[in-house]
């Protein structure tokens, strides 16, 4: 079975999404917002204990911060990406499988 990979990613930032289009045919958008919510760091799991689990879909369907932006989305070797956020935080490596499950 081939790998989980993007081949295309793209932030609009007036629609606040982050699209990616997916090595299987899968297209997907992931709010800004919701992505804040359910970013996968230990800080915001609730320690390392509480990490590895899957994204909540809920979660990401429907935050609100009308604030947040994303500033800058880096890769993290050749299996994710970390994303700079406007309110500072940017530990969040959201990995191209959580990322892939979490399709909305």
């Amino acid at each position: 079975m081939e790998k989980i990979r993007p081949t295309n990613i793209t932030a609009d930032r007036n629609k606040r999404e982050l699209i990616i289009e997916w090595n299987d045919g899968k297209e997907c958008s992931y709010p800004f917002a919701g992505l804040r919510a359910v970013c996968p760091c230990a800080e915001c799991q609730g320690g390392h204990d509480n990490m590895g689990r899957p994204a909540d879909k809920h979660l990401l369907r429907t935050a609100e911060n009308p604030e947040l932006n994303m500033e800058k989305v880096e890769p993290v070797g050749t299996y994710a990406i970390t994303i700079l956020w406007s309110d500072g935080h940017w530990q969040g490596i959201y990995t191209w499988q959580y990322l892939h499950d979490a399709c909305l």
